[in-house]
C-alpha cells in the first residue's frame, strides 16, 4: 500500500545570527527570526513497505548530490527510529523561489523534510507524541540538517538557543508574546546577486572556532537577544532598527576579520543600506535592513507602510539589483501539513 504526505516550510530570517557552533550542530550563540510566509519548500513523500531505497526529485529532475544528502539525513533519522529501513521512499521537493536568490532554502527545506519524516512515523504508529513534543522533535532533527532549519518549523518570531527558561540548543520555540506584536511586518528581499558564494556558511561557521573575536561575539550576541526581546516587547521601532541592522554589520564584520578573511557583501549591498538609512531618516517610517551569509539584503518594515516601501524600492534600489528582481514577502504562520 503506498501512502504520501505533502509539508510546506517557509524559510525564515533571522535578527539575531547564529554564527558558530559547536558538537553537532549546537549554536554558540541564541538566535531570534522571522519566519517568512511566500518563501517555501514543498516537499512530497511517498512510501510503501519493500525494498529499501530513496528516490529523490528535485522540481521534477534527478539530482545526485542533493540525493547523497538526503540518503544521509534518513540514515539520521533511522538511528532513532529503525522502523524507518522497512519503507521504499520518493521524495519531491520544489521552492517558491529561485534556488539562488540567496534564501536560506537549506532551512525551508531541512524543515519541510523533518516534517515528512515525523509525520510518516506518526501515520505508521512508530511516533506517539503531543503536539508541542512533536513539533520539538521534528525541530530537534531539522537542526541535524541544517542549524536554522529548526526554526523554520515554527511561525511568526521565533528563537533557537537557550537564553531564558524554555529555550534550548537542541530546538527551537515560539515567541508568542512577540508574535502578537510583530506579524504585520513585510520582508522585501532585494536581489543583488545570484552567483555562488566564494565562501559556505558551513566554512564560515567552522572558521569561528579559531576566530579572534569569537568568545567577545557570542557575549555580545546573548545580552543582545534580551535587549531585542524586551525592544520588541515594547514596541520600540526605531530601536529595532538600529539593533537589527547593527547585528547584521556585525556578522559581516566577524567574516572580514576570519583567517582567512572573506567578503560576501558587494558595492551594491553597501549602496542599498546607505539609501535605505537615508529612507528612514527623511520618512521616519521604520524600514531597515539585514542580510544572511551573502550579499542580498532584506528589507524589513510594517506592512501599513507598504506603499511608501514599495515606491522607494521602485524609484531608488532596483538599479541596484540584479536585473531588478526583488521578492515581496512578509511574517508568515508557519508550515502547513497536508495529509495525502
Amino acid at each position: 500500500m503506498t501512502n504520501s504526505i505533502e509539508c510546506i516550510a517557509p524559510s525564515n530570517i533571522a535578527l539575531v545570527k547564529y554564527w558558530g557552533k559547536k558538537g553537532i550542530q549546537i549554536p554558540q550563540n541564541p538566535s531570534l527570526s522571522f519566519t517568512l510566509s511566500e518563501s517555501r519548500t514543498t516537499t512530497r513523500m511517498t512510501w510503501e513497505e519493500g525494498h529499501y531505497q530513496t528516490e529523490f526529485l528535485f522540481e521534477g529532475n534527478q539530482s545526485h548530490s542533493f540525493e547523497k544528502k538526503i540518503i544521509d539525513y534518513r540514515e539520521l533519522w533511522e538511528k532513532n527510529y529503525p522502523d524507518l529501513k522497512k519503507y521504499s521512499l520518493k521524495i519531491e521537493s520544489s521552492n517558491s523561489f529561485p534556488h539562488s536568490a540567496g534564501i536560506a532554502s537549506s532551512a525551508s527545506s531541512m524543515a519541510s523534510l523533518s516534517l515528512c519524516f515525523s509525520e510518516l512515523l506518526k501515520s505508521e504508529g512508530v511516533l506517539d507524541l503531543e503536539e508541542k513534543k512533536f513539533f520539538q522533535n521534528a525541530s530537534d532533527f531539522s537542526r541535524l540538517g541544517s542549524g536554522s532549519a529548526c526554526r523554520s518549523v515554527y511561525g511568526g518570531v521565533v528563537t533557537w538557543g537557550q537564553w531564558r527558561e524554555g529555550t534550548s540548543d537542541e530546538y527551537a520555540s515560539e515567541i508568542p508574546e512577540l508574535t502578537e506584536k510583530w506579524n504585520d511586518w513585510g520582508d522585501a528581499i532585494l536581489l543583488v546577486s545570484s552567483s555562488e558564494k566564494p565562501v559556505s556558511s558551513r566554512q564560515g561557521h567552522a572558521l569561528m572556532e579559531t576566530h579572534p573575536y569569537a568568545e567577545a561575539r557570542f557575549k555580545h550576541a546573548k545580552s543582545r537577544m534580551n535587549e531585542l526581546y524586551n525592544v520588541m516587547l515594547n514596541e520600540d521601532k526605531m530601536r529595532f532598527c538600529d539593533i537589527v541592522e547593527t547585528e547584521a554589520l556585525e556578522l559581516h564584520g566577524l567574516m572580514m576579520n576570519s583567517n582567512p578573511s572573506f567578503i560576501l557583501i558587494k558595492p551594491e549591498s553597501l549602496g542599498i543600506i546607505e539609501k535605505v538609512r537615508a529612507f528612514r531618516k527623511e520618512t521616519m517610517i521604520p524600514a531597515c535592513f539585514t542580510l544572511d551569509a551573502g550579499p542580498n539584503i532584506h528589507l524589513l518594515y510594517p506592512l501599513e507602510k507598504k506603499k511608501e516601501v514599495v515606491d522607494f524600492i521602485k524609484s531608488e534600489l532596483t538599479p541596484l539589483l540584479e536585473d531588478g528582481k526583488w521578492i515581496d514577502d512578509k511574517i508568515g504562520t508557519g508550515p502547513v501539513i497536508n495529509n495525502a
